[in-house]
This record gives C-alpha cells, structure tokens and sequence, in this order.
C-alpha cells in the first residue's frame, strides 16, 4: 500500500519550490529552515522520487518537482479561498496577468483601476515579462504579448497597431518649413535588442516617405523599450517612433503631437493568450473582454488617424 505523502510536506515542498529557497519557505510557513528540509525529505520518501537536486547549498527541482509545482499551487489556493469563504471573508479571485515590460509600466498600471471599479476587487500580480513566459510555472492566467509566441496555448489575434512620429508640441514648432519631414529635429531611436521583435526604424519610416535622410537616421537618443522612447518624447528631447497603443492617450491630451502624418503598419499584432486551466474562470473572462476593449480603444484612437 502507498502512503499518501503529508499536507504538511506537500505545502513545505510547495513554498520552497515557489520561493526558490527553504529560508523563504519557513519564514512564510513560520518554522525553521531544517523542519522545512525534514519535511520535504519525507515527502521524498514517501512518494520514492527526488523533488530537489541538492548542490553547494542551493536546491533545483527536478523534472518530478517541476511538474508537481504548479499543481499544488493551485490547490493551495483553492483550498486558501474556500477558508476565506467558510471563514466568512469577502471572496477576491486572484488573477496572474503577463505583459510585455513597456506596457506593465505605465499602460496597464494606470487603468487597471478601472477595470476594478467595474468588475470588482480582485487578487491581481501584474507581472513584465519578455517573451518567453513559463505559463505553469509562474502560474499565468493572461498573457498579452507583441506576435503570436504561444500557439501551444489558446491565443486570439486581437488589434494591429502602427508606430507614428510623436514629439512634444514646442518641438514640433522647431521643424524647418523647406527642409522636408521633421528636418533638423533630433530623432529617438527604439531598439528592442537581438531577441527583441523587430521595430520600424527611423531609417525605414524616412524611405516609407520617400526621402534621402542621409546620417540623421542614425543620430540621436536611443532607448530599448517603447515606453522609455515615449518618455524621452514627452520630455521634449526628440521626435520618436510610438506604437499607437502607447501615444494614443498622451495625443489626445495635448501632450504629445504629430510632427508628420506618416504611418507604418506593425508586422504583427498584439495577441492574448490564455491557458485552458484558466479559461473556465470567470474573473479571466471578464479581465480578457476588458483588456481587447483597452487595446483596441487606443490603437482606434480618432488622433491617430
């Protein structure tokens, strides 16, 4: 007969692995480091595989812990809302939302108070990450991401988006009448990095217009994320090249303009992934017909056109 491993070694293995250390793990289980190391070796024992590879003092899971991981986390939690609920607390669903780092920063952080106030308290981890993301293993209900990287995983094409040339207003009063577009204004580059997408540059907005930019294509301020680009921009350092999901609002509100009318399509669209562990759940449902809404609202934006 096998002997079921123990709740309390199965939470001890659970925190350790989450945390990635047995430190960790005993200062949020409140016992001691070595309690915590006991009770995953039973739990070893008792189950006759190895969750951890011990090496030089540190710990790394082995495939057999690695696949136990997100399940146990999820049963924790449920078991952890099901005591909120008996113990007569208000329930709030949790909710793990990935995004790419330039739209973690700013974008989504400033309106994720409205999606609370139409849909309710929740448990959000809003989380920056570049592409890969380990769904299980951090636990990711939604991920929203530049191309469609996770076809593995349910994932839905949801708007196009294009990059416009953005500057502050009394930038844009600077240009020279007879020198062609945004002549002798100072450009900010985007670049992404080797394993970054690929990102319109100057160079190819500057052909897309028809004109000879010569040097100035490759001068001036560089970021290498949209949202520091954008930043640059409203600090009235240069003219940048901006997703319209991300300028759309500051347009609209005065504070950035558009120097030139020229557009150029983005090679990708912006896709929403969700794993079917979390698609039954009713706070994904409502957050993913929120977040399209968001998207779409600022890539239609009437400013951009």
């Amino acid at each position: 007969m096998v002997t079921s491993p123990s709740l309390k070694g199965l939470q001890a293995f659970e925190a350790a692995a989450r945390t990635g250390s047995f430190v960790a793990a005993a200062e949020e289980l409140s016992v001691s480091a070595a309690a915590v190391s006991q009770l995953i070796r039973t739990v070893e024992e008792q189950m006759g595989r190895k969750l951890f590879h011990r090496v030089n003092r540190k710990v790394v899971l082995t495939e057999a812990g690695v696949e136990m991981l997100p399940r146990l986390t999820m049963a924790f939690q449920e078991i952890g809302s099901v005591s909120r609920e008996l113990g007569g607390g208000a329930f709030r669903p949790r909710l793990v939302v990935s995004v790419p780092p330039s739209m973690a920063i700013g974008w989504l952080s400033q309106r994720l108070a409205g999606f609370v106030a139409s849909h309710g308290a929740a448990d959000i981890s809003l989380r920056g990450d570049d592409d890969p993301v380990p769904f299980d293993r951090e636990l990711i209900d939604i991920r929203l991401s530049y191309g469609p990287h996770y076809r593995e995983h349910p994932t839905e094409d949801i708007a196009r988006d294009a990059v416009y040339p953005v500057c502050a207003p009394a930038l844009a009063g600077a240009i020279k009448a007879d020198g062609g577009p945004l002549a002798g204004l100072p450009l900010i580059h985007t670049d992404w990095g080797p394993t970054g997408a690929s990102f319109p540059s100057w160079r190819n907005w500057f052909e897309a217009e028809d004109v000879q930019p010569g040097r100035a294509a490759q001068r001036g301020l560089s970021a290498n994320s949209s949202r520091a680009a954008l930043d640059l921009a409203v600090s009235g350092l240069g003219v940048a090249l901006a997703q319209g999901i991300y300028c759309a609002e500051a347009v609209e509100d005065g504070r950035l303009v558009r120097p030139a009318a020229g557009a150029i399509s983005l090679r990708q669209p912006y896709c929403l992934t969700i794993p079917e562990r979390s698609a039954r759940r009713d706070v994904v449902a409502a957050f993913r017909a929120w977040l399209i809404e968001e998207c779409r609202h600022a890539v239609g934006s009437p400013a951009l056109r």
